[in-house]
């Protein structure tokens, strides 16, 4: 060994094509649908069992009655030094028999989840194998690594985990999609989702029209309003997806609902959003006597947000993608939230998008460039052996 670990470990994975490309296909091969649990235990105790079994990392299970159990792992590290924490999830979009198995086109890899996210972890954990047969996983920094199997529905248990377990750490680095030339992703757009519910008073709309309170206009007066609140030149937008309500055109109806998405570029526009929401449910309902709108749900995802710590993260990572050959600039702003959101929030610098370049995520032509596989694989290594 020379005493440049960087150097050491990158040489190392450059024999590793084939086992990594082996190991993603078996991934890919199982179906892990979010609601799939069988599946996506299938492919937890392979990422346990096999992919992640390296000297050095410790591995636990969080169980979940909902969905695939979540996984843990963790190294101690050099000592005094701050951890560094690697986010992935092992879940995918596509229910069993709508899109299946591995398959190469050249160049490139198909298959469900081989995007997002499956290449990723492959990246990760070949990385972490190559430091643990070069340096050892004692001589860098501590690591958390959190693989979740809800992320495609939001992370609504992964979220507490990742709360948990990454508290202290410095930096976070998630293991998304790749982006054209590399892109890395600072910034992604905060999300919520909320319904708002109308009650009136059925009534006969010939016989007793004026005794009714009509739901549907209450609510449709409600959507005019929150319609009003996208601001484009700050990155925010909501959209009424789905209106439903009422029993008949003859009838007064006394039900209606509405589904609503909300995305916001900053944690305080989020916010105000959300109150922006709750003051439009009041006026709407007060327009229409004798009905009242229920609203329930709220931010679901704080934004991932640019900061300093995170531009200097991004300026280490990208230091290493040059170095393995890989391009290191900055991404556009991302309407979708991931895990990185999580970290962000806690006050941790975050970077995304750091898995194996590609294109096609959540379509069925979802691909990845094969050799990208060990290039970000060494990027992420030389990154880790410097911390």
């Amino acid at each position: 060994m020379s005493r440049d670990p960087a150097e050491d470990a990158s040489r190392w994975l450059a024999e590793q094509s084939g086992a990594m490309e082996t190991a993603l296909a078996e991934l890919v091969e199982i179906n892990s649908f979010t609601d799939n649990t069988e599946g996506g235990r299938k492919v937890g105790a392979m990422l346990r069992d096999a992919v992640f079994r390296i000297a050095g990392l410790d591995a636990r299970v969080e169980p979940s009655a909902r969905y695939a159990d979540h996984l843990v792992f963790s190294s101690k590290g050099r000592a005094g030094a701050p951890p560094i924490a690697l986010i992935g999830h092992l879940d995918t979009v596509f229910p069993p028999g709508t899109f299946e198995g591995f398959t190469k086109d050249g160049e490139l890899r198909r298959g469900p989840g081989i995007l997002d996210m499956k290449g990723g972890l492959v990246v990760v954990a070949w990385a972490l194998k190559a430091l643990a047969e070069t340096v050892g996983l004692g001589a860098i920094a501590p690591l958390r690594l959190v693989i979740v199997a809800d992320e495609e529905v939001g992370s609504p248990e992964g979220q507490g985990i990742l709360k948990r377990e990454l508290a202290g750490a410095t930096a976070a680095l998630v293991f998304e999609a790749g982006r054209k030339a590399d892109a890395i992703i600072t910034r992604r757009k905060g999300t919520g989702g909320m319904t708002a519910v109308a009650h009136g008073k059925a009534a006969h709309a010939g016989i007793s029209h004026k005794e009714g309170a009509n739901a549907v206009w209450a609510l449709a007066r409600f959507v005019d309003r929150i319609q009003a609140l996208t601001d484009y030149d700050r990155g925010v937008t909501l959209t009424v997806g789905k209106f439903t309500g009422g029993q008949g055109k003859n009838t007064i109806p006394d039900r209606a609902e509405a589904l609503i998405d909300l995305r916001f570029v900053t944690r305080a526009d989020g916010e105000a959003l959300v109150k922006a929401v709750l003051a439009a449910a009041l006026e709407a309902a007060a327009g229409v006597p004798g009905t009242r709108i229920e609203l329930s749900g709220g931010i679901a995802r704080f934004p991932l947000e640019k900061t300093e710590a995170s531009m200097a993260l991004m300026a280490a990572y990208g230091k290493a993608a040059h170095a393995a050959g890989l391009g290191d600039g900055e991404a556009p702003l991302i309407g979708g939230g991931s895990d990185a959101s999580t970290s962000s929030a806690m006050g941790i610098a975050s970077i995304d998008g750091l898995g194996p370049r590609g294109v096609g995520f959540h379509t069925k032509d979802e691909q990845i460039e094969a050799m990208t596989l060990l290039l970000k694989a060494q990027a992420l290594a030389r990154f880790l052996a410097a911390r």
